[in-house]
């Protein structure tokens, strides 16, 4: 039985800098992918995921579905030599967090009347 090809990944952060690379099988599926990259995360940066909820992983300009594999999410390239493939990672935080936190930004409001006392 033949052995199965790897695909060789790496994922490139907001800042440029890269995880990876690494070999998966083509039946990994993008929800694995995105459990490694929260693990292998590096403990440096700003903007962190706290779960693989958190991450977006784009591929030729699409984002990945976590229930697709490797093997349907890989672009087609055609005849060109094997290599690393890069894929991009957005780090979106959850929804209820976003929804939780106070803007910084805004001053505090002030109900003022507009009467005039004659």
């Amino acid at each position: 039985m033949p052995e199965e090809e790897l695909v060789e990944l790496k994922f490139r952060l907001y800042d440029g800098s890269d995880i990876g690379p690494f070999r998966y099988s083509p039946a990994s599926t993008v929800a694995m992918l995105k459990e490694r990259i929260v693990t292998e995360w590096p403990k440096d940066k700003k903007i962190a995921p706290k779960a693989a909820n958190d991450i977006k992983i784009i591929n030729a300009g699409k984002i990945l579905e976590n229930n697709k594999t490797v093997s349907q999410c890989k672009a087609p390239f055609g005849d060109l030599p094997k290599g690393v493939i890069t894929m991009h990672v957005v780090v979106q935080p959850s929804i209820v967090k976003a929804k939780t936190e106070k803007k910084v930004d805004d001053p505090p409001r002030r109900n003022f009347c507009a009467c005039s006392i004659l």
